[in-house]
C-alpha cells in the first residue's frame, strides 16, 4: 500500500526573529522616510507612505466599503483619523528631533496605557522610570545638544494617538473580520495625512524616483513588519512580544546612527534605556499585554 505524498507547509520565519526583523523594519523604514525629507518635505512623505499603504491593504484585503454596517462606520472612521495623525505628527516630530528620541517620547503613549490602567505597585516603577526618561530628554536649557522643544511634544503628542489607535483598535477588532478594520482605517487615515501633504506641495514635487521611494517606505514601515508580527503573534505570548517591542527604542537610535549620522547624547542614551527598561517591565508584569502595533 503506497503512502500519500507528505505536504509541505510554506516556510516561516521563527517567531522571535520575526518580531526582531519587523522591529528592524519599522525603523529602518523611518530613517529611509527622513532621508526624503528634503524632496518632499515631512507631511509630504507621510502622506505618500499612508496612501500607498493604504492602496496595498485595499488591494490584497478588498474590505466590502458598500456593505459596511453603521457601526462598522462609527468604530473604523475615528480609528483611521487617529491613525493618520499618530503618523503626521510622528514625522513631523521626526523633522524636529533624532529618531531615536522621537521613537523613545511616541513610546511613553502605550505604556502609559498599559501602566496607569492598573493598580500593582510594580507598574508604579515602569512609570516612575518612564517619567525619569521623559525628564531626562526633556530641553531645560537651550543650545547645544538640547531637542526642539516642538518636535518632543509632537513626538509625545504621537504617543498619546498611539495609546488612542490600540484602544479603539480594539474595538474595531471586534467588528471587522481580519485585517478589513485595518485596510479601512487606513484608507481614512491617508484622507486624514493627504490635505497637509497637498499643502505642502506633495503633488508639484513627486517624480518616479521619489514615489518608488514612498513605495519602498510603505513596504517597510507598513507591509513587511505587519505580515512578520502577525506571523509572531500566531505561536508567540503576547508578553514575549511585548517586550521584544521595547527595543524598538535602541534600534531607532541605532538606525538614526547609521544611517542619519545623528548623534544622541548619554544622557539621551540613558532616557532611552529607561524608558525602554519601563517598557519591558510593564510587559513583563501584565497580566495581559495588547501589543501595541505600529501601522
Amino acid at each position: 500500500m503506497s503512502e500519500a505524498p507528505a505536504t509541505r507547509s510554506s516556510p516561516t520565519l521563527p517567531p522571535i526573529p520575526a518580531v526582531l526583523l519587523a522591529v528592524v523594519s519599522v525603523q529602518g523604514g523611518a530613517a529611509f522616510a527622513k532621508d526624503v525629507f528634503p524632496a518632499l518635505g515631512s507631511a509630504g512623505t507621510a502622506g505618500l507612505r499612508i496612501s500607498l499603504s493604504a492602496l496595498l491593504l485595499l488591494a490584497v484585503v478588498r474590505p466590502p466599503l458598500a456593505r459596511l454596517t453603521r457601526a462598522q462606520w462609527l468604530a473604523v472612521i475615528p480609528y483611521g483619523l487617529v491613525l493618520g495623525t499618530m503618523n503626521l505628527s510622528f514625522y513631523v516630530a521626526l523633522a524636529r528631533i533624532p529618531l531615536g528620541l522621537a521613537v523613545t517620547l511616541e513610546f511613553v503613549g502605550p505604556l502609559s496605557l498599559a501602566v496607569f490602567g492598573s493598580r500593582r505597585a510594580a507598574d508604579f516603577l515602569w512609570a516612575l522610570l518612564a517619567a525619569v526618561g521623559i525628564l531626562l530628554i526633556a530641553p531645560w536649557r537651550q543650545g547645544v545638544g538640547a531637542p526642539d522643544l516642538v518636535g518632543v511634544l509632537l513626538a509625545l503628542f504621537a504617543g498619546a494617538c498611539w495609546a488612542a489607535y490600540i484602544v479603539l483598535g480594539g474595538r474595531v477588532s471586534r467588528v471587522f473580520p481580519g485585517a478589513q478594520g485595518v485596510a479601512t482605517g487606513m484608507l481614512f487615515a491617508a484622507l486624514t495625512v493627504l490635505p497637509f501633504s497637498l499643502a505642502q506641495g506633495l503633488a508639484a514635487r513627486i517624480t518616479p524616483p521619489l514615489f518608488a521611494a514612498g513605495l519602498a517606505i510603505a513596504l517597510l514601515s507598513s507591509a513587511l513588519p505587519y505580515t512578520l508580527e502577525m506571523m509572531a503573534l500566531r505561536v508567540l505570548p503576547s508578553r514575549t512580544f511585548g517586550i521584544l517591542m521595547s527595543l524598538e527604542p535602541a534600534v531607532a537610535a541605532l538606525a538614526g546612527l547609521v544611517f542619519l549620522h545623528e548623534q544622541l547624547t548619554v544622557t539621551q542614551w540613558l532616557a532611552l534605556v529607561f524608558v525602554s527598561a519601563a517598557s519591558a517591565g510593564a510587559a513583563l508584569t501584565a497580566r495581559r499585554v495588547a501589543p501595541p502595533v505600529e501601522a
